[in-house]
Parts: structure tokens; sequence; C-alpha cells
């Protein structure tokens, strides 16, 4: 699988040169992005600083471990149930 040239940190820096008043050309072109590509950043990471990522990323990381625990359990207590 190919990898993102830029980190979500680096996306979040990006952004954040937008919003503080740079224009959105100067920018795109400063990083090599087109406009449609700022704008689908800031649809996803808008508002966003870096250390709200990470935590983000570490809860979105937790609820997917989550979620294949209680897939696990709720296909073993179906299982107890079916043998019962």
């Amino acid at each position: 699988m190919r990898t993102p040239p830029f980190t979500e940190t680096q996306i979040v820096s990006n952004l954040n040169e937008g919003e503080a008043g740079l224009p959105l050309r100067k920018v795109s072109r400063k990083h090599g992005i087109s406009s449609a590509c700022y704008y689908q950043w800031k649809s996803e990471y808008g508002g966003l600083s870096a250390s709200e990522l990470k935590r983000l990323k570490e809860l979105e990381a937790e609820n997917a471990k989550l979620g294949r625990l209680y897939a696990d359990m709720a296909l073993e207590n179906s299982t107890i149930k079916d043998l019962l």
C-alpha cells in the first residue's frame, strides 16, 4: 500500500497556515497540493490541533479493539448457548 506524502501532523500544520490568513494559492503552492486536496483535508481535519488529532487516533484504535473483543465474546456466548 502506498504511504501518503504528508503525515497527519503535517496536514494539520498546513491547515493552520491557511487559517492564519495566508492565501490558499500560496499555501497550496508552498506545499505542492491542489486546492481540492486542501479543502478535503479541511473537511477531515479542520479545527483540530496536533494533540487532539493524536488523542482522536488513540480513541479510534481503542474503539476498534473493544469492538473486536465484543464480537469475540458474542461469538463465544452464542456458541455456548448452542451447546447447552
